[in-house]
């Protein structure tokens, strides 16, 4: 077997074991997930993403390895986003605790689904037309912009989500408690509740999100394995992150300031691909420092908004 075939057989096989061991037992039905559960499941997650990392290196080589790691703090840093918008949603619908997971698990393995399309998707575009790289750079420039400029009352608002307006106009659903349940029968009609509502724009999200986020890991790296494998790692994390991150919501206001410059850089690194390699390296060096330098000056901002005396 080639190298890349035993990375695809090797990540195959611990994305499997890690499902079930994620699922069987650190997962149980109805249970509300604490936060220092949130955080093992985390740690989990991450340091497993690490060790494929490891893996890569000694498997295909530091590019390959460096080209992961650089996609997968992209996608892990859009995925803590895309969190943000997944607590207004919960809220939004009033989703009991208990079914949180249940629902998140549904909606992000839909999410692996699609992405996954996407991703196969992308590559065969580009293998067709290659100058459609130069379409996604001007399209993540934009996006940056666009994000780095977006003010306080441009948040998400659930009621006009395209899947919830579609919804309310062609299908049967309720509002009453679902108990648990994605579907209720009143006179023998079926009706969608809540869940199943909050199950379909969970993935509706991750599909408006995967339109910013696929693209800028093709401009890090056009192969396939890399793409995917950085893709899967950040998405199964989602979950967890979920629950460790939606008590700090407020916390990392700078945040999209820090993504949208990463944006930005890859986009305009793709359009000067023409003139100038910018070795992978680099890439990794500005996620680092714009996503770390984000999150601590939130940190210190919000720390320096305290009164005197009061701890947070």
């Amino acid at each position: 077997m080639t190298p890349t075939q035993w990375t695809y057989l090797i990540f195959g096989i611990v994305i499997i074991v890690a499902l079930v061991f994620d699922l069987g037992l650190l997962s149980k039905k109805n249970e509300q997930v604490t936060i220092k559960k949130a955080l093992i499941q985390t740690c989990f997650w991450v340091g497993l993403s690490m060790l494929f990392f490891g893996f890569m290196w000694m498997e295909d080589g530091h590019e390959a390895a460096i080209s992961y790691l650089s996609a997968y703090l992209m996608e892990w840093s859009l995925s803590i986003d895309n969190i943000f918008v997944f607590i207004l949603i919960f809220g939004f619908f009033k989703i009991k605790e208990e079914n949180y997971a249940r629902v998140l698990l549904i909606g992000i393995l839909m999410a692996i689904i699609f992405r996954a399309i996407f991703i196969s998707l992308g590559v065969v575009l580009i293998h067709k037309f290659e100058w459609i790289l130069y379409i996604f750079g001007v399209f993540l420039v934009y996006t940056g912009v666009k994000m780095f400029s977006a003010k306080d009352d441009d948040e998400f608002n659930p009621e006009d989500n395209f899947a919830l307006r579609f919804i309310k106009k062609y299908m049967r659903w309720t509002t009453e408690d679902p108990q648990g349940r994605f579907l209720i029968k009143r006179n023998n009609k079926t009706y969608l509740t809540t869940l199943s509502v909050v199950v379909v724009m969970l993935a509706v999200t991750d599909i408006v999100f995967a339109l910013d986020s696929i693209p800028a890991v093709f401009a890090i790296s056009q192969d396939p394995m890399v793409v995917f494998t950085s893709n899967i790692f950040a998405v199964l994390g989602l979950r967890s992150l979920f629950f460790l991150l939606r008590g700090a919501v407020d916390q990392f206001d700078y945040l999209p300031k820090g993504i949208a410059t990463v944006l930005i850089f890859i986009g305009l690194k793709m359009l000067a691909e023409y003139f100038i390699h910018i070795p992978v390296y680099v890439s990794l060096i500005v996620i680092v420092v714009c996503l770390g330098g984000s999150i601590l000056y939130s940190l210190y901002h919000k720390k320096k908004e305290l009164p005197k005396g009061q701890v947070k």
